[in-house]
């Protein structure tokens, strides 16, 4: 049965927290449904790195666990996430002359110009996640999306690189090899999420997908169906723990409390005094010190997220506006601050349209993981046993262009 059965698995590897999805895919359709889901605490990284293999790979191995007794499919492969400040994207061009003697440009000669696109303009330090064609011109014609089948003899490109530092992505393979999980593909965390949760018309009209994790807050920018930039910033939601933890002379376990039951983007009103219990004691706290707290770091996180925005030349120009994804999206009241901070229509963002075991799939923590599973489902290796890629291949060739599948969606 599991032999001609097709299974679609993704695995989100965030600093506080593992989640794995698995999807079944149907036979005819290939539309996956949720047999699977598993989450688990995460030790071992640092702001989206890996700092201690055992941690993470523990973590990975109990997710699945949960993942294969829900499911009853024993997992192998997956698609897998990738997190930290170290990913960029770079614009970059490149031209070659198509080698075919009829001059009909076919898949080498791509793959040719995207080499000799990157050589030079992405660092020997760094491994290429994926080259993300914009546009390519073919002797003098411009914004040609796919040149595969013409006739010319000059063939250029205009694309964006993503890349990530090679000692963030060994570290991340060894802590796979640990866990006994191959990669079909490792995707930037905030572009699964995006996966999860655009629709082909945001993806075309101009929007930003902004995944606010534990640790770590990513941006990912996309017109015209095309990824334009993609940036992590070193802060998160458990930041703003910290610093209720700190400003309120308490335990970070009480904090967090705190922020979940009594926090807010935007200043609550009501009584003066809000109380906390745990572990049998209960505490007061002035609610006045409590919005002043996360007023001042979401200020920060903001101003560093519009910096970014306005690197990509897109700061209040988005017509889909923003779609907020992850755990500290569940702040409340974060959809009328972002609004009122970015410019922008915002939205909280979750996975939908699943059925199955997907009781908690549509909230925003899980948007990276369900992202995984799609693109996983779309990739060649759809779970049956896969193979594991030579390490001196790029990460881009084991993705088999993770971009190019983004606009790719399942119908409900």
């Amino acid at each position: 049965m599991q032999d001609s059965s097709r299974y679609a698995v993704g695995i989100d590897i965030g600093t506080t927290t593992v989640r794995c999805v698995v999807g079944h895919l149907d036979a005819t359709t290939g539309t996956p449904t949720i047999v699977g889901v598993g989450e688990v605490i995460n030790t071992g990284m640092r702001k989206g790195n890996v700092v201690n293999l055992n941690g993470p790979a523990q973590a990975i191995d109990d997710a699945l666990g949960e993942a294969e007794r829900m499911s009853g499919y024993e997992v192998n492969s997956a698609t897998i996430s990738i997190n930290g400040s170290h990913i960029l994207s770079t614009s970059t061009d490149g031209m070659v002359a198509v080698s075919a003697a009829d001059h009909l440009v076919d898949h080498e000669d791509v793959v040719r110009l995207e080499e000799v696109a990157t050589v030079g303009k992405v660092p020997a330090n760094r491994e290429i996640l994926e080259v993300v064609p914009h546009s390519y011109r073919l002797d003098g014609q411009d914004n040609i999306k796919d040149p595969v089948g013409m006739t010319g003899t000059r063939l250029e490109i205009n694309a964006n690189v993503i890349s990530a530092m090679v000692p963030q992505v060994g570290a991340l393979h060894s802590t796979l090899d640990l866990a006994k999980v191959t990669p079909n593909g490792i995707i930037p965390s905030v572009v699964a999420a995006a996966k999860a949760v655009l629709s082909e018309q945001q993806l075309e009209n101009g929007v930003a997908v902004i995944d606010m994790g534990g640790a770590t807050t990513s941006i990912a920018v996309f017109e015209e169906g095309d990824l334009q930039y993609a940036a992590v910033i070193p802060v998160g939601s458990n930041n703003i723990t910290n610093d209720l933890a700190i400003g309120l002379k308490t335990d970070p376990e009480v904090a967090e409390q705190v922020k979940l039951h009594h926090g807010s983007a935007t200043p609550l009103t009501g009584s003066d005094k809000v109380s906390v219990k745990h572990a049998g004691e209960t505490t007061e706290f002035d609610r006045d010190d409590i919005n002043e707290i996360i007023e001042a770091r979401l200020e920060e996180m903001f101003e560093a997220i519009g910096k970014e925005l306005k690197k990509a030349g897109k700061h209040a120009k988005l017509p889909s506006g923003v779609v907020l994804t992850g755990g500290g999206a569940k702040l409340k009241h974060m959809v009328d601050y972002t609004k009122q901070t970015l410019g922008v229509a915002a939205r909280v963002g979750g996975a939908t349209g699943f059925g199955g075991v997907a009781e908690h799939i549509d909230e925003p923590q899980f948007a990276t993981a369900a992202g995984l599973m799609l693109l996983d489902a779309q990739s060649d290796h759809h779970q049956n046993g896969g193979h594991k890629s030579g390490r001196g291949k790029s990460t881009a060739n084991q993705a088999g262009g993770m971009l190019k599948r983004l606009l790719g969606r399942f119908k409900a």
